[in-house]
């Protein structure tokens, strides 16, 4: 599989990702080359955890869950390249580098997440990501992750 020409759909993220409500924050995944890059959407409502106390009368996302957003759909792109789970190898979220806020995310913004892979060894990965809301930047980072063996 190299370009997926469907979008992954939240049935199909469910079954990639551990996560679950309220901390499942990829929505769809409308583009990926394997080993290559990823495009995922990230739907910010009102009534999710994140703006009901950041901040009272002006609700922002948090920047942590924008970092863990670009984080799961990274490891979707993980998960799609080598095309199965295997429970004596899993790879965790590790490091964040570079990461830099530019904008705020507020109720009602979709947040678009690029993902591009641009290390890979037999135990690290490492990922650029951006995160945008209506073709502007509101966050950038270097996402690693590590190869556990159990």
């Amino acid at each position: 599989m190299d370009i997926i020409k469907h979008t992954l759909d939240i049935k199909k993220i469910l079954k990639i990702l551990p996560h679950r409500y309220p901390l499942l924050l990829i929505d769809r995944v409308i583009k990926l080359k394997v080993f290559k890059y990823l495009t995922a959407i990230k739907n910010c409502t009102y009534n999710e955890f994140g703006f009901q106390g950041h901040f009272l009368n002006n609700p922002i996302f948090p920047g942590v869950l924008i970092v863990e957003s670009m984080a799961q759909a990274a490891g979707i792109l993980i998960y799609e390249s080598t095309g199965k789970l295997n429970i004596n190898v899993l790879y965790h979220f590790v490091g964040i580098d570079q990461t830099r806020f530019k904008k705020t995310v507020t109720p009602g913004d979709q947040i678009l997440i690029e993902v591009f892979l641009i290390k890979l060894n037999k135990n690290i990965l490492q990922f650029k990501t951006t995160a945008l809301v209506d073709n502007h930047i509101v966050c950038r980072s270097r996402i690693i992750f590590a190869k556990k063996l159990f």
